[in-house]
């Protein structure tokens, strides 16, 4: 349990300094790949949560997919990739106390409501329910929430091909 917490602790701390230089460099690429070390982060962190499905998703969706289609309009739309000085305001003490006010009130919020409740991962996905927890997920996916499964690929799509218009407009 010890290297558990550990490597938790090293995740969190990565994630969070890669989430950190996200939102505040100046140049859309490197935004844009510090966004793929948070959500491997998250990846690594179903990982510990014994939900293996779960992490491999989170790679093939959101590394594979939403980065590279970032990426993609970054490169379609002739965004400049530069620092720009342009695009910066005097408003980021606002931000960092609006951002620690929300984050105290979330940390209080979680204590309230878990305390000293510890994570049972003995479980299964569904109380009473038979089968694997990639079993249990996918049969889910795919009759209970198959419209918003569909719904999220058009809606990538729709983003494909609004970047190929606003590019092409040249």
């Amino acid at each position: 349990m010890l290297a558990q917490n550990i490597i938790f602790g090293l995740l969190a701390v990565t994630m969070g300094v890669a989430a950190l230089r996200m939102v505040t460099t100046r140049n859309v690429i490197h935004a844009a790949l510090c966004l793929v070390i948070v959500l491997a982060g998250v990846a690594a962190m179903y990982v510990l949560l014994a939900a293996e499905f779960l992490a491999v998703v989170q790679v093939l969706v959101y590394i594979g997919a939403i980065v590279v289609l970032f990426l993609f309009g970054i490169m379609l739309t002739r965004a400049k990739v530069g620092g720009e000085t342009d695009v910066d305001n005097d408003q980021r003490w606002i931000g960092l106390l609006v951002c620690s006010f929300l984050l105290a009130i979330l940390g209080v919020t979680l204590w309230q409501a878990f305390g000293e409740e510890s994570l049972n991962l003995t479980n299964s996905v569904a109380a009473g329910a038979s089968g694997t927890n990639t079993q249990l997920v996918a049969d889910s996916i795919f009759s209970q929430y198959l419209v918003p499964f569909e719904l999220a690929s058009v809606l990538l799509l729709a983003a494909l091909v609004g970047a190929v218009v606003v590019a092409r407009r040249d």
